[in-house]
């Protein structure tokens, strides 16, 4: 296997480690590109007598019916490229281009010295919060990194990882829910989350206002938790434009966003923010207290 654009690390070995979420998509694309492979092979290797039975069963014409059956051979062997192109990225996106993310996302925060305290929102099996409890240890920080994902049984298996990756002391590991983060306001330094934003709020449908409302209810709470001065960085899929509106009406500053990356077959981007350290609210009024 190759390495990972920090030229450190195996991508078995983070295989071996991290494993694969969502396995169940990569056999179905898989056994459907097999499928059709197959199937365009046959077409390949029969097509004679496969234009034969065309001819005889449903077309009188002998070029409609080959017309036909080579239509439906090219359709086919498509389709089979098509579906490995896509298991391909799937693979690729499910741990590399994580951790390759991973690693863009704690380089895109100025100092990590003096962060204390860190949170991942949505850690799953968590390789962006070890990357950051990673570059914790690297700094000689006392800080910890908090994980929160909705399942007990994940954040026990984030755990194992922590320790498969000699960071157990910088990280800690809650179930709860992202829509009330279980923590005061202007607690954490940074605060990070990764192709996690898309996923709330879809049991309303992606493209519903509930499920916005759910996804911009989020990243309220992300600022709202979010110390004066402190950096959040989030990486997701499609409704990245979404965030960036949202982040400018909670009037965050350094609001930057990345390159288009494509990932799980669509497009994402990073985006960090920097929450200033006073609020401007009105007329001479200022709010340190932030409540979104």
């Amino acid at each position: 296997m190759g390495k990972t654009t920090n030229g450190t690390r195996d991508w078995a070995q983070i295989y071996a480690i991290y494993g694969i979420e969502q396995k169940h998509t990569l056999i179905f694309l898989i056994i459907n590109a097999i499928a059709f492979s197959v199937l365009s092979t046959v077409f390949f290797i029969y097509f004679n007598p496969i234009c034969v039975f065309f001819q005889s069963f449903l077309f009188s014409n002998a070029a409609a019916a080959r017309f036909s059956a080579g239509f439906f051979g090219a359709v086919t062997a498509l389709s089979a490229v098509c579906l490995f192109f896509a298991a391909v990225n799937f693979f690729y996106s499910a741990v590399p281009l994580r951790y390759e993310m991973a690693q863009r996302m704690v380089g895109s925060v100025g100092d990590w010295s003096s962060v204390k305290t860190a949170l991942d929102l949505g850690c799953g099996r968590g390789i962006l919060l070890n990357a950051v409890a990673t570059q914790l240890k690297k700094t000689g920080s006392s800080g910890r990194v908090v994980g929160l994902d909705r399942s007990m049984t994940t954040t026990l298996s984030t755990l194992r990882t922590a320790h498969i990756e000699g960071v157990q002391e910088y990280v800690t590991c809650r179930e709860g829910d992202v829509r009330r983060l279980p923590f005061s306001d202007n607690y954490f330094d940074v605060v990070v989350s990764a192709v996690f934003l898309h996923t709330v709020g879809k049991e309303y449908g992606q493209k519903t206002v509930e499920a916005a409302a759910e996804r911009m209810r989020v990243l309220g709470e992300a600022v709202r938790v979010l110390k004066p001065g402190g950096v959040g960085v989030v990486w997701d899929l499609v409704h990245v434009p979404e965030y960036v509106r949202r982040l400018q009406e909670l009037r965050m500053e350094e609001i930057r966003v990345s390159k288009r990356v494509t990932a799980f077959m669509v497009k994402s981007h990073m985006v960090s923010f920097k929450k200033p350290s006073q609020h401007f609210v009105g007329s001479g009024e200022v709010r340190l207290d932030w409540r979104c």
